[in-house]
């Protein structure tokens, strides 16, 4: 008898969904103000006959199989303007994106898909969470330091982040390894970075090290999830190098010579009266007198090592201005004989 009633109650299961055509699924995710979100649909638009899309039981997007009729946000509804030219419709599977979410988009959005045999409803839970404008549209760095590109989450095994920088693919991480790439090995033609990216495997953030001026621009990550209700958001950050004028590298080199230049300047100051106290002294005693060797004044001590050009004076020679040079006494003038 039991086994009579289960098998009652799975026919009547399935001959309801088999008459409907309706199957139901939901998908709750948070993103970040300020962030594109992107709601696939997993079909393609020629193959159906409706795709439509609400929030709140709002018609917000819809789009025929034949693309006879297209319509967005005020376009679906008059009078209703909520989004205001920040939806977009793709028109060959009729995905959603809302580009710039605010926290006032939070909500549930409802897809329902009308096939030529079946219809099919999806719903997305979206909670938009709010970040300082500051924080969401720029950052500024200067020249030759490192930035890290906050993914602001933790990566789940099935996500595939993608970051690009002026529309061009520099970094990729997937729950595969051989998949996983950066600047040149995501496109062989490009080697921008030059070993200067960084992936965290772990939440998805990037950083790029010695940042360079030409570095400056817009860079966007894309989370992209693999279940069969995807969703994709997409994060732009707009970076900012400022150009320093020198690197930090020669910044240092810099300082280290103006210190060094210093230190040496402190030394000779030091050492030159240090110097002047040490240097033996020139004493001049006379000036103008022409005397022979044998009329010097008996102040003068004869006794004494006399040289001119290191060779010894005779009593013979005249001499004229006399120096001291320590014990030696010495000639300037040139040597004569009497």
């Amino acid at each position: 008898m039991r086994l009579l009633c289960n098998s009652l109650a799975g026919m009547l299961f399935l001959l309801d969904h088999v008459a409907s055509g309706v199957g139901s699924d939901k998908l709750s995710v948070s993103v970040m103000e300020g962030d594109s979100v992107i709601f696939h649909t997993g079909v393609d638009t020629n193959q159906q006959e409706d795709i439509k899309w609400y929030f709140s039981d709002t018609r917000i997007a819809q789009i025929s199989g034949d693309l006879s009729f297209i319509c967005t946000d005020v376009q679906c509804n008059e009078g209703t303007e909520r989004f205001r030219d920040r939806l977009k419709l793709d028109h060959q599977t009729g995905s959603l994106t809302i580009m710039n979410i605010t926290n006032t988009d939070s909500g549930e959005y409802k897809l329902k898909i009308i096939g030529i045999t079946s219809s099919i409803e999806k719903a997305f839970n979206v909670n938009v969470k709010s970040v300082p404008a500051a924080e969401r549209d720029e950052v500024k760095t200067n020249e030759g330091e490192s930035v890290t590109l906050d993914s602001g989450e933790r990566r789940k095994p099935n996500d595939v982040l993608t970051w690009f920088f002026n529309d061009t693919l520099i970094a990729r991480i997937t729950g595969d390894p051989n998949k996983t790439c950066t600047d040149v090995q995501c496109k062989d033609d490009e080697e921008r970075f030059r070993d200067r990216l960084k992936l965290d495997h772990q939440t998805g953030s990037l950083t790029i090290m010695n940042i360079t001026n030409t570095d400056s621009g817009e860079y966007k990550l894309k989370i992209s999830s693999s279940s069969s209700l995807s969703i994709t958001r997409e994060k732009r950050i707009s970076v900012n190098v400022i150009d320093s004028g020198l690197s930090s590298a020669a910044v240092a080199g810099i300082v280290v010579v103006l210190l060094a230049a210093a230190a040496l300047i402190a030394g000779l100051i030091y050492c030159r009266p240090m110097r002047s106290r040490r240097a033996p002294q020139h004493k001049q005693i006379f000036t103008n007198d022409v005397l022979p060797w044998s009329q010097l004044p008996n102040k003068v001590n004869r006794n004494k090592k006399w040289q001119y050009n290191n060779s010894s004076i005779k009593n013979s020679d005249v001499v004229q201005k006399y120096f001291r040079f320590s014990n030696v006494y010495c000639c300037k003038s040139q040597k004569m004989t009497a």
